[in-house]
């Protein structure tokens, strides 16, 4: 059964009198320059409280000054590219998270989208609680309600249209266990340093839900929990631009399951020539976290790299900003 936490569950100041090892917060940027300051001066009140230990922005070159604007915040900001060069030019949201493992220097690592506009602190307190207070708990999802605006109207509900309409039901007939969690697709994401560099990453917007059945494959139910984290309130996305983000969102879902080929789960299969082509990178912790250990992170490249990621097929382009869905 999937343990679910409040975010009220667990306070910084516990947190940190219990921490063992470093935390990181990395946080992917697309042109998030409206609200990336206030995240970055929230988490900086956990950095003073001792619970945090790095904010790491990684950056997709944004035309909007979103780096400059989280530097002069107080975050350190590395771009995207610069992460792991040999592995050829970045491909989505997924393969910035993949990279990111060679600058985060944390034993327990957080993922928080760049574009919340009512983000706090307590995101990052709920997410970490049950890892920090539970040994047996290794990976942790938020949950949220997701109002829809609308002009000047505000619904309480009716935002994330890709999880309600395309990953949920998806989970509930091929990997059931996992249609307990209320958001699949969060960006909003703690584990273990050691479990995320033992699964693939997707590129693109399939990351989400790869790693979700990637981790539950690992770790199982038990290992994994998800903590509600109040609201999130970011900017909708296009309808177009959700198409193309179900899109990945099935293909990442559909090359997991073909290729953990476990009986017991259901599949998802293009009909000849429909296939979309999508592009994983192996577990980091044998070509990032190996050649850069969190103790003493060194230059991002790492030319093993280049014979063992996989460079062919391309991941679909990224919408204005780097949020799963809207």
């Amino acid at each position: 059964m999937l343990a679910t936490f409040k975010h009220t569950d667990f306070h910084a100041a516990e947190l940190a009198s219990i921490k063992e090892g470093k935390v990181s917060v990395v946080i992917p940027t697309r042109n998030t320059a409206g609200t990336i300051a206030q995240t970055v001066a929230e988490l900086l009140l956990l950095v003073e409280a001792g619970l945090v230990d790095q904010i790491l922005v990684v950056d997709a070159d944004s035309a909007d000054g979103t780096a400059a604007t989280a530097t002069d915040a107080g975050a350190e900001v590395v771009s995207e590219a610069e992460l792991v060069p040999s592995a050829g030019p970045v491909r989505g949201k997924g393969d910035a998270m993949w990279r990111s493992m060679a600058a985060a220097i944390g034993d327990v690592v957080v993922f928080v989208d760049g574009d919340i506009a009512d983000f706090g602190r307590h995101y990052v307190t709920g997410l970490i609680g049950p890892i920090l207070s539970d040994p047996a708990k290794s990976f942790v999802k938020g949950i949220y309600a997701r109002p829809f605006r609308q002009r000047e109207s505000e619904q309480p509900a009716g935002g994330g249209r890709v999880t309600e309409l395309t990953a949920r039901p998806l989970l509930a007939a091929t990997v059931p266990e996992l249609a307990a969690f209320g958001q699949p697709l969060a960006g909003e994401v703690a584990a273990r340093r050691e479990l995320l560099g033992s699964i693939p990453f997707h590129t693109g917007y399939g990351v989400e839900i790869a790693m979700l059945v990637e981790v539950w494959n690992r770790i199982g139910i038990e290992g994994m929990a998800q903590v509600d984290l109040g609201t999130k309130r970011n900017a909708h996305q296009s309808l177009a631009a959700l198409n193309g983000m179900a899109a990945e969102v099935i293909a990442g879902l559909a090359e997991t399951l073909a290729r953990l080929g476990r009986s017991d789960l259901g599949s998802i299969s293009p009909a000849p020539g429909a296939e979309r082509e999508t592009v994983v990178r192996p577990p980091a912790g044998g070509i990032v976290a190996a050649a850069f250990p969190p103790a003493a992170p060194a230059s991002a490249g790492d030319s093993s790299a280049a014979n063992q990621v996989p460079d062919e097929g391309a991941s679909g382009g990224d919408p204005a900003d780097r949020s799963q869905e809207g």
